[in-house]
């Protein structure tokens, strides 16, 4: 009910009072309502409440944050970027950014290894968003919300191309457990324009060593610019491997598709020395939207451009 002012007048008994009293009521100007009635406001939103986890996700997160300690323990997982001990030459980044920019680190079924492959990059701006399975907790989700927030400007920062997490999404990435992952993917399905259910299928059944995956979508007339792209990562994760999950997948999301051991100090190793992007990986993406390079060139033809820009970045000799 709205709010408002009320007079009552008591009949006391007499005719006498109640004239009196009338007449003095004359004497008082017409009050305006100090309130108007306003609109009922809109209901708020019911707040979040993770669904409860099932004995299958509550296990491979116990395993998952057995994984994260002993990597620890072995001083894998590094944050610190690399530093004296892991020096690179401009032609040892010439060299990893041809194993990792042109090639695939699997098949389109995530079944095996990948192949050779031309030059892929976005040409068009980047949008991302990330969606939550139903049993993703509150204070879970804040935290890896502003950790892609954060790791998009970054990007966006190092490769000279738009990046940003608003607008209508181009690059979802999936926080999801194992009772949820299903759901989420139904869900990117619908809200992407280019992805269907059935080209995300190969992401519903992830092996259990298998933390975070990413498939990225070409189109266009030689099918080498991205246009799309899923990122999905384990929510069971511990903190560190889900943030460096959310680092390489997105990472490789724009354009570094593969992984190689000889790369150092890097991500794009599964020997998972660094958690954490370095500084060799940001030249890498340097490299990557570099103008001179091109979707669609082959490794051949992008070895002269690469090695100039490798020592352009580096400082070493032309």
């Amino acid at each position: 009910m709205a709010a408002g002012i009320f007079q009552r007048m008591t009949r006391i008994g007499g005719a006498g009072i109640l004239s009196a009293a009338l007449a003095a009521c004359n004497l008082i100007a017409p009050v305006e309502p100090s309130l108007k009635p306003q609109a009922r406001p809109a209901a708020l939103p019911a707040p979040v409440v993770a669904k409860p986890t099932s004995q299958k996700s509550a296990m491979l997160r116990s395993y998952l944050n057995q994984v994260q300690t002993a990597q620890l323990t072995q001083g894998l997982l590094r944050r610190d970027g690399g530093g004296a001990d892991t020096p690179f030459t401009a032609d040892m980044l010439a060299r990893n950014f041809e194993k990792i920019a042109f090639f695939n680190e699997y098949d389109g079924n995530f079944s095996g290894r990948g192949g050779q492959s031309p030059l892929r990059r976005w040409d068009t701006p980047v949008r991302m968003d990330v969606i939550f399975g139903a049993g993703v907790p509150p204070s879970q989700r804040t935290g890896d919300t502003y950790d892609v927030r954060r790791y998009a400007n970054r990007l966006a920062r190092i490769t000279g191309h738009p990046i940003s997490t608003s607008g209508s999404p181009n690059f979802l990435v999936i926080i999801a457990s194992e009772d949820d992952r299903a759901e989420a993917l139904a869900e990117a399905a619908t809200r992407v324009r280019g992805i269907t259910a059935n080209s995300l299928r190969a992401l519903r059944n992830m092996r259990r060593d298998t933390y975070c995956a990413v498939a990225a979508y070409a189109a266009g007339p030689d099918a080498n610019t991205y246009t799309a792209a899923v990122a999905i990562i384990r929510a069971e994760n511990p903190d560190l491997l889900r943030l460096s999950c959310i680092h390489e997948e997105l990472a490789q999301g724009l354009g570094l598709a593969n992984d190689s051991p000889a790369a150092r100090p890097s991500i794009f190793n599964d020997d998972d020395e660094f958690a954490l992007l370095t500084g060799h990986d940001e030249l890498l993406l340097k490299m990557l939207y570099d103008n001179r390079l091109r979707p669609g060139m082959s490794a051949t033809e992008a070895a002269p451009i690469t090695r100039i820009i490798a020592r352009e970045l580096t400082g070493g000799p032309l």
